[in-house]
Order: C-alpha cells, then structure tokens, then sequence
C-alpha cells in the first residue's frame, strides 16, 4: 500500500507515533488497513456546505466499517452567489486552483492510499477533480446534494436567479419591494447547491456520467435521508476499489470525458463546465481541444430543459429530474443513440457505463424527453468562433430563444462589469445593441468574474430579450439569453475583443457557431498596433501571482 511509506520499518517509528496522537489508528490491525483521505469542503459562508460535516461523519464511519481508516481534512470555498458583482468574484475561479494544489499536497504527502472527495458547489467540485487526477490513487466523489426549489406564496417555484432576475424587475419598476422581499427569503428553503442546473449541479451530474460518482450523485437532494444512504455507499465502494488498484485516471479517460460532454449538453449545464472539463483533461493528461465540444454537440440531442432554461411551459428543477429518473435517465435516453455514449465505459460502481443504463429510460418524459423526441438535435452548449473569436466563445444556446438565433448589432464597449451595469441601469443600452464586456477574462479581470448580476439586471428589464452580450468574462450557470462569454484570446492578450470601437458591427450565428465583428482585417491590424496592454490590477498577492501565471478560457484557465 501507499501508505507503507509512512508506517512500515523501525524507521518510520516517529511517523507511527504521530498517527497514533491522531487517534485515528485505533487498533494494531489498523496498520494494516488502506489509509483514506475524506477531502470534505464544509465552510459555514456557503449553503451547499453547512451540512457537510455531518456527511464526513457517515464517510468516516462506512470507510472503518469497510476496512479503511479513515483521515479528514478541508479546503478552501468560494460561494458565487455570495462574491456576485464585486471584488469578491475575482477569487472565485482562482479558488478552483488553490483547492487542486491543496487536494494534492494532502494526498500525496501523507501517502493516502484512496480518496474519497466531498465537495458541493461553485470552484469546489472541479478544484478537487483536478487534484485528484494529480494525486491518482482510488477515488470516489459523493456530493452534498442540491436544495429543494423555493415557493413563492402562490406556490410557483423560485430559485436564486428568481431573485437576481427580481432586482432587475425592480430597477425597472416591474416589482415592488415587498415582491423582492418575497423571493429573497422564499427563493433558497434549505441547505444544498443551487436547485436548478447551474455550475454545481452540472458538475455534480457530469461526475455520475464520467464514472467518478455513484448514481444519484448530482440529483439526490440535500435534505433527503437517499443522500445519507448514498454517501456510505460511496466511502464502502471505495475500499472496493482500492483492493481492485482502480485509480482516478484508469476512470477519467477520453471517453469518459466524451460521455461527460455530451451529458452536458443533454442536459443544457453551465457554460462554466467547458472551463472545468478542459481543466481536468489538461489534468487527467488528456488532449482535449475545445472544437471537440462541438463535435460531441452535433450528435447529442437536448433532452432537457433545466431552470434558468424555460422549456415553454415551466422551469424544472433538480427534484424533478430526480424524480423522472435523474442522470441515469438522461444517459439512458443517450444510450438509445448508436455514437453518442461510449458505453464500454469504466465507472466506480464496477460496471461499465452500459451495463448501468442497461433499460433505464426517463419515466417523466415532459422532465426529461425521449430520444425521439428532443428539444432540439443538436446539444443545448456551443462553442463559438469567428473574427471575433479565433479562439472560441461559449454559450448556453439551450438557454436562448428561438428570436435570438441570430443577431446583428452596433457595439456598447465597456471595460469591466461595473461600467456595463452603470450604463444599464442609466437607460444609455438601446435595442439592438451588444453589449461588450472586456478586461474580465482570466488575467485580464484577474479572475474571470461571473457576471449574473449583470445579466440578470438585463432579464428583469423589457430591453433583456432585445441585446446581446458579448465578454471575456463568464457566467453562472443561471444565466439564460443571449450571452456569449470566454471570448479567446482575452482581452488583456491583445485578442479582437481589446479592438473593438463603439459601433462596431457585431454579428452572431449561433446555428452556425459564428462570432465575427465587421470591420476590415487591415483596420484590425492597424489598431493591434496601436493596443497597449493594460496595467496590471495586483501587485502582490494571490492574484498577482495568479495574473503572472493563467491561460485563457480555450486552455480552460489553467496555470501554465
């Protein structure tokens, strides 16, 4: 075992004593026992963490009770919602490298022999699969479930971005106070990730259909006695898997990312998992060029639409896709399709991907459609590329209306959210136009900020169905509409979208994934010759540090 090193021969003695004041070895015959790592992410700042230190307990239980001993440590974590439209957002997707390098330095200096990960939210879910590429011993992730959807006093279901959506209905007169005191304190009923599919559920789901979690990963709820029962049997398969020497990238190959991908745009996730998937195969060692979401798209229908998505009737949450099958009836439906999956697949369960899905099929078909009957043929995440973006652009196309396919309009250039946001709210946006956001990507913000404030002020306001946005930044997961992010190269590179001048002509295709800005390559050239970068924000610090060393969104935003 890998944890021989540290407890095995007279001259580890000093090392055994430790372990011992631990009070985690208990027994001569717990020397002989697989050590585990329990990687928990609870922190009181973030909802879909409060209850995390109850799930280590279970773990740590199941994992002795299975033969293992168990060792429990922390990360870091960022909550979106709460770091939204401020200073604050500028550590969110930095947090995700530092909780990669944390998870590593823990598992591999102490010579775990497994790990179990317990992470939730935001950063938190891909930071720690980063990290356990890098450490590559057995590994499970169990999540702490989502949040069951608010109720607002006529019942209708509400979530978080009902009440970021709110603050632009009141800016714009459309709601009054008390309706905005309503959704503040109706909209988030209980602990968990955000209910419907934004950035923590989607990667949640994506660990079930990369074989990395247990069915029921990303759709059990927090609240519900199911995700007690399957957090024990996460940490008891994981012993399973160590006496099977089934390590994280025998799992995370290629194809599992392939089969994460195209759950992913099954499903319409968070523009943010194009960011995170990327970054784990940069990790696993996997090649993985962003076209490649594309290619996957193009054969994987939309099956379902997923709050912030409208599917034309109502906005579904996570209990509902649980309640209709979860991410197994999604793979299921995926499965009926010769070339989507690969179901050969390897997952933790011991099966391959197949022999899971094996006659799974959704059981509420207006959740969660059939195969034969998609919302649309082509997958609900795009990438787009064009003058504007030689280096790609993503967007939840899934999430846009039909109107909004295609777009021609005269740039609003701003350099940073705040300046965009003020020029909203001022009335200065007009119909038509686009909205440009720059100095917002990963070095250039630093920090790639998620911008639901301001896209969500735009959804409350009559204007919101009528302009595009266009940025280097990112988004949440709850962004719907017309907005285009991760713009490649960044702005602080010197990319296109630095050039861009007040009414420049900025047309989009999404049907044919285009993102081109109208002006002559020889004007072009001329004002890249004239671009100076702009200074740095930091001079010490994380983000100075983090500044110095990030790629851009097409390299999925890790430190080179």
């Amino acid at each position: 075992m890998r944890s021989d090193t540290i407890k095995r021969g007279i001259e580890r003695a000093p090392h055994r004593s430790l372990l011992r004041a631990t009070g985690q070895v208990r027994s001569a015959d717990d020397w002989d026992k697989p050590f585990v790592a329990v990687c928990n992410s609870y922190v009181d700042i973030i909802p879909g963490h409060v209850h995390l230190q109850e799930l280590g307990r279970v773990v740590k239980e199941a994992v002795r009770r299975a033969g293992g001993v168990p060792f429990e440590f922390n990360t870091i974590g960022v909550d979106d919602g709460i770091v939204m439209g401020h200073e604050g957002m500028r550590y969110s997707l930095p947090s995700r490298e530092l909780i990669a390098d944390a998870v590593e330095t823990m598992v591999r200096a102490h010579c775990f022999d497994a790990l179990i990960c317990i992470p939730n939210c935001d950063k938190i879910v891909p930071g720690m699969l980063m990290g356990a590429a890098r450490a590559n011993v057995p590994t499970i992730f169990v999540s702490g479930g989502p949040m069951p959807a608010g109720r607002d006093r006529s019942g209708e279901a509400i979530d978080l971005i009902s009440v970021f959506e709110g603050v632009g209905a009141r800016a714009a007169g459309a709601i009054d106070d008390a309706r905005l005191e309503e959704l503040e304190t109706r909209a988030c009923p209980a602990c968990g990730s955000c209910s419907g599919m934004f950035t923590a559920n989607s990667m949640n789901c994506l660990c079930e259909a990369i074989g990395i979690a247990l069915p029921g990963n990303g759709t059990i709820l927090a609240t519900s006695p199911e995700r007690h029962a399957l957090v024990a049997r996460a940490a008891t398969r994981l012993l399973a898997l160590v006496k099977e020497n089934v390590c994280f990238r025998d799992i995370v190959t290629a194809d599992a990312i392939d089969n994460a991908v195209a759950l992913d745009v099954a499903m319409g996730g968070s523009t943010n998992t194009i960011l995170h998937v990327l970054a784990l195969a940069h990790e696993a060692g996997v090649d993985y060029p962003l076209a490649r979401f594309n290619e996957i798209a193009e054969r994987t229908p939309h099956l379902a639409k997923i709050s912030p998505a409208w599917d034309g009737t109502r906005q579904w949450h996570m209990q509902d896709v649980h309640a209709a099958g979860g991410v197994p009836a999604i793979l299921g439906e995926l499965a009926t399709q010769p070339g989507v999956l690969h179901l050969d697949a390897r997952t933790v369960t011991g099966a391959t991907l197949g022999e899971m899905l094996d006659g799974v099929r959704t059981c509420n078909p207006a959740c969660i459609r059939p195969a034969t009957n998609p919302h649309a043929a082509r997958g609900a995440l795009a990438v787009l590329f064009g003058t504007l973006a030689p280096e790609g652009a993503v967007v939840k196309v899934g999430a846009v209306s039909q109107h909004e396919m295609m777009f021609r309009g005269p740039a609003r250039v701003f350099d940073g959210e705040e300046a965009a946001t003020a020029a909203v709210l001022d009335g200065t946006i007009q119909r038509g136009d686009v909205i440009v956001v720059r100095q917002e990507g990963p070095r250039g913000g630093p920090g790639m900020r998620e911008m639901l404030a301001l896209t969500s002020l735009l959804k409350g306001m009559p204007i919101g169905e009528h302009v595009a946005l266009v940025t280097d930044g990112r988004f949440s997961g709850g962004t719907r509409g017309l907005c285009i992010g991760h713009v490649s190269p960044e702005s602080a590179e010197g990319g296109p979208i630095a050039l861009l001048r007040d009414g420049d002509v900025i047309h989009i295709d999404l049907g044919a994934r285009v993102l081109d800005v109208d002006v002559p390559a020889d004007e072009l050239a001329r004002r890249r010759r004239a671009f100076t970068p702009p200074p740095r924000r930091y001079a010490r610090g994380w983000l100075s540090r983090y500044e110095r060393l990030v790629t851009n969104a097409s390299m999925g935003a890790v430190l080179s």
